[in-house]
């Protein structure tokens, strides 16, 4: 085609490389192409310029498994976002929430960034209409016609407004250069951020008017907008000067971070999103490059693609891998909240086929050994990045609360020091609250599983919290069937009512009530909590598992389905799985002292002894249940399953025991206990081959069987003292029984 006449109207030039050398037109490929429109605004690389009137590119759907061998459920969905109690919680204004410290980044000299070759690479260009990719620097897309030019417009001394002297351009982006100006009358360093670049002035004009909404954007972390003003056919953002560098330059400069690093940085920025949608704004195309670390914090840039939730007719802004699949059809706060969840992916990991393969997948645990070591922080992602829009969190601050319950858990298990919050979804571990006989072992019971808390802005919930505090399950039901009387379209007098009749064994009634608030909504977690709790009622583990794990993929931040999934695994038989949740939750909070003894049980159970006994020393002295593990500890050092018992475990008991401040008929039980097992233990053949006893002694006797004998004789004599009837008479008659032998 080069050397034919341009067809274009009235043009004599001659096409060169498919392009006129006199119009700069792309050549004419049909009447179509004569029409085309020209309206300016180059592309850039990966980056999507959608109308409002397309969708996202199908995804096809895949089995999603963790590396527990866990898969999310699937909901029915009605296509609406679901209603459901919304977050307006707090979280620390601080990078890293006060878990970890990250080094200051200084701030960089603002001239120093000006790019001294300002052009954008070939492998860059793209119309910013059809994402063709573009050999010119300037000229008209041959495929739509759209004309573009990567050529900066604005040069280093030119003033724009008369007030911003252009100093040189530093970055190019989706809707143009940016530029670093000196405001003259504020004698500050300002960036132009560009709008629209038009053969129009009026049309530029416009666009700076319609943009005039972002001024109300006000928030420490989001850069801060001065102005809008106007020069030639462009518009352009006056915005704050950010000195440091993008999260992608920190990214590319060190290669996947550190989970903990990598959340700190996100946990950040998600209440600047949190604010945005308040105000009814999306921000349409998150990615590492519009975050800015300076100092000891971090800021959002880039507010060019900003746009108004109810705005159906504004161009879409998103870039390939990063928009959620939906996004085409406009953005929404469920879809900025997957660009989020895409960034973070993007932080910690390298995605092979982060734009084809997997543009809207993750690499699963066996692809990316950093999502099997996470399991938390892996379902955070699954559910920021779900299919379903409906499946993602509700909003920022539900998934700022749960970043922060997964940052909570990576950086105590990352530094071996526990970092326990409190949580708004759920109250105590109750087994701490019972610290009942310290001489009773702690079994796995679901009635010391942390509850839900009520929703306040429930009309009933005052008679709720009421009713819920009687003690007799069947009084409670009754309380609760008023409460339902009075208020009967109030969820929690129904769902509280379903768990009052599942604790006193109304089982059909709880499951109906359980089932029709399901069917009102399929993502009130709750109604699987009080179901699960129900199975495990009638002694049905296997599919009590199935439901907490539902509510962990849920809520990846929260403790309380952790210790669930243990305990169903636990009483499931799965042992592996048990202490794997039952390890997370007791080392992030030893304050769920459920998870401590829960853990301690599977590892007994496993064989190992010596890992029991260090589970049950993370219950810290300040608890109700410290005695109560103590004694525990004392017991599983000498019981005879599990492992092969060894002299120094009777010694370490022996020494634990007489540590602990027991009452004198608790203190002669445990120590008989350990006296019997020792007694055992030296007259068994094992001790007969050999062990060494040198130095050792046990409940203050020597380690030889006559000494060992004399001394659970005087304890069973002792504890026949606080007993009557036939107690006495058979701790006596096992005490005659023990005696050495003598010779007459």
């Amino acid at each position: 085609m080069s050397g034919e006449a341009c067809k274009r109207p009235g043009c004599a030039g001659v096409i060169e490389d498919g392009y006129c050398n006199l119009c700069g037109h792309a050549a004419v490929k049909g009447a179509a192409a004569t029409s085309a429109a020209t309206s300016a605004g180059p592309g850039v690389s990966s980056r999507e310029h959608q109308t409002g009137s397309q969708t996202g590119s199908h995804r096809t759907s895949s089995v999603i498994t963790t590396g527990t061998g866990s898969t999310p459920m699937s909901r029915a969905s009605s296509g609406t976002r679901r209603s459901t109690r919304s977050s307006s919680r707090a979280t620390r204004k601080q990078l890293g929430a006060g878990l970890i410290t990250l080094p200051d980044l200084p701030s960089i000299e603002p001239e120093r960034a000006i790019m001294l070759d300002p052009k954008v690479p070939e492998r860059k260009r793209f119309c910013g209409r059809c994402d063709t990719a573009l050999k010119r620097e300037a000229g008209f897309c041959g495929k739509c016609g759209m004309k573009y030019s990567f050529i900066p417009s604005l040069r280093a001394g030119d003033v724009v407004a008369g007030q911003y002297a252009v100093k040189g351009p530093i970055a190019f982006g989706g809707l143009g250069w940016i530029y670093l100006a000196f405001d003259t009358l504020l004698s500050r360093y300002v960036v132009l951020k560009g709008l629209l670049n038009t053969q129009d002035e009026s049309a530029a004009a416009l666009a700076v008017a319609e943009r005039q909404f972002l001024a109300a954007v006000k928030h420490p972390n989001i850069v801060g907008i001065y102005n809008f003003v106007q020069f030639g056919t462009e518009g352009f953002i006056v915005m704050e000067y950010v000195g440091g560098k993008t999260l992608k330059q920190i990214r590319q400069e060190r290669g996947p971070l550190p989970p903990a690093e990598a959340i700190a940085y996100i946990h950040r920025i998600l209440p600047c999103f949190a604010y945005l949608h308040r105000l009814g704004l999306v921000y349409c195309d998150f990615k590492p490059d519009n975050v800015m670390m300076e100092r000891d914090d971090v800021k959002l840039l880039d507010l060019g693609g900003v746009r108004r939730m109810d705005d159906t007719k504004g161009d879409i802004y998103g870039t390939v891998g990063y928009s959620a699949p939906e996004a085409g059809a406009g953005p929404t706060a469920a879809s900025d909240l997957y660009t989020v969840g895409r960034t973070l992916a993007v932080l910690l990991t390298d995605i092979r086929g982060f734009s084809s393969d997997h543009r809207y997948t993750l690499p699963t645990p066996q692809e990316e050994p950093k999502f099997a070591k996470q399991e938390s922080l892996y379902r955070f992602l699954l559910k920021m990045t779900a299919e379903n829009p409906d499946d993602r969190f509700v909003n920022a601050e539900e998934a700022a609360e749960q970043l922060l319950g997964v940052l909570r858990e990576v950086v105590a298990v990352d530094t071996g020091t526990p970092h326990p919050g409190s949580s708004a979804d759920f109250g105590p571990d109750l087994l701490a609250l019972d610290s009942g006989h310290e001489m009773r072992s702690a079994e796995p019971d679901y009635a010391y599983l942390p509850l839900p808390a009520i929703d306040i802005e429930d009309p009933a919930a005052q008679a709720v919290g009421s009713a819920n505090a009687l003690a007799d399950p069947e009084r409670r039901v009754a309380a609760l069937e008023l409460v339902r009387g009075r208020f009967s379209k109030s969820r929690e007098a129904r769902l509280w009512l379903a768990a009052a009749q599942s604790d006193s064994a109304a089982y059909a009634e709880a499951e109906a009530l359980l089932k029709a608030l399901g069917e009102e909504d399929a993502w009130d977690w709750r109604v699987q909590w009080f179901e699960a709790r129900m199975r495990l009622a009638q002694k049905r583990p296997a599919e009590a598992r199935k439901l907490f794990d539902q509510v962990y993929f849920d809520l990846p931040g929260e403790l309380a389905p952790k210790l669930a999934l243990g305990l169903s695994a636990e009483l499931a038989g799965d042992l592996t799985v048990a202490s794997e949740m039952y390890d997370l939750v007791s080392q992030t909070d030893p304050g769920h002292v459920s998870a401590v003894f829960g853990l301690a049980r599977c590892r007994f159970r496993s064989g190992d002894r010596t890992g029991a006994v260090a589970a049950l020393n993370r219950i810290p002295p300040s608890s109700g249940l410290f005695l109560r593990s103590r004694v525990e500890a004392a017991r599983m050092l000498v019981r005879a399953e599990g492992s092969a018992l060894r002299l120094e475990d009777l010694a370490s008991a022996s020494a634990l025991a007489e540590s602990l401040a027991l009452e004198e008929i608790n203190k002669l039980t445990l120590g008989n206990q350990i006296l019997t097992a020792a007694v055992d233990h030296v007259s068994s053949k094992a001790m007969a081959a050999g062990q060494s006893a040198k130095d050792l002694r046990i409940m203050g006797r020597p380690v030889n069987e006559r000494q060992l004998r004399l001394g659970l004789e005087s304890s069973l004599r002792g504890l026949a003292r606080f007993m009557t009837g036939d107690e006495r008479i058979q701790l006596v008659d096992q005490a005659n029984l023990v005696r050495p032998r003598t010779l007459l």
